[in-house]
């Protein structure tokens, strides 16, 4: 089992560079797209379906990583009145447990609750009891607030291999990847991560931006009423492949 086949994502290059890794390293992990697997839902599958049948529509999900931060609330604020839900990726150490009321209010006002470790680590440098500490702690400190443990995670920087994907299968997580970024981690300038985001949107996208940096929160308002005005539907993660509902271990990559 090859423990350092890296995926890195974050655009249509990035993409190419994944499935060429994955191919070339031999690499045993299963992936798919979230519209595949809602291609190939069966029949009986129970997956819950949010605002929109993705099978019909023009869907995208919203995510944010690394969260919760202090312009969060604001976000939240946003959300709630463009009537949109998101996918939360949230970091323990510094944050979920910094900032329990707005884990509970993600929660509380319908956004899906997913875990992005306990530190940051990458995950593919970590031994295996590492990884499933970074894992681990923030399952369980998502749930001491919440109640429910996450089922969804997003590893740092997108890098993923066999081992990761075998310790998030035993802790019920199934990885997400992305397919639009705007590097807002490199630019304060919500004009151009805006425009980033729009470039590369697609049906069955998911976008990742994140809610710690200065020029995200304000060019949410100005991303969502565009892809609006572009006949999307936002929905959360689990809602973009509904009826099939995520499988633990497995890489949803868009």
């Amino acid at each position: 089992m090859p423990k350092k086949t890296g995926l890195v994502g974050g655009g249509l290059a990035a993409a190419l560079v994944t499935t060429l890794t994955l191919a070339l390293g031999g690499c045993s992990m299963e992936t798919t797209a979230p519209g595949s697997a809602r291609q190939d839902a069966a029949s009986d599958a129970k997956g819950s379906f949010g605002p929109a049948d993705c099978r019909k529509a023009k869907c995208i999900a919203l995510t944010f990583d690394a969260g919760p931060g202090k312009d969060t609330p604001e976000l939240l604020d946003i959300l709630k009145e463009k009537k949109v839900h998101a996918t939360f990726f949230l970091l323990g150490k510094n944050h979920v447990v910094k900032h329990p009321d707005t884990v509970r209010r993600i929660q509380d006002e319908g956004h899906e609750v997913a875990n992005h470790t306990w530190t940051h680590e990458i995950l593919t440098d970590r031994e295996p009891d590492e990884i499933g500490a970074e894992l681990e702690k923030t399952q369980v400190a998502i749930e001491k607030i919440t109640g429910k443990k996450p089922r969804l995670m997003r590893p740092p920087q997108g890098r993923t291999d066999d081992t990761v994907s075998e310790i998030s299968k035993e802790l019920g997580l199934s990885q997400v990847l992305w397919s639009a970024t705007a590097k807002d981690y490199s630019t304060n300038d919500s004009a151009l991560i805006t425009k980033r985001i729009l470039d590369q949107a697609g049906k069955d996208g998911v976008i990742l931006l994140h809610d710690i940096y200065k020029g995200t929160v304000p060019a949410v308002p100005g991303i969502i009423d565009a892809l609006q005005k572009d006949g999307y539907t936002f929905v959360t993660v689990p809602e973009l492949m509904a009826p099939a509902e995520p499988v633990p271990g497995t890489v949803y990559r868009p």
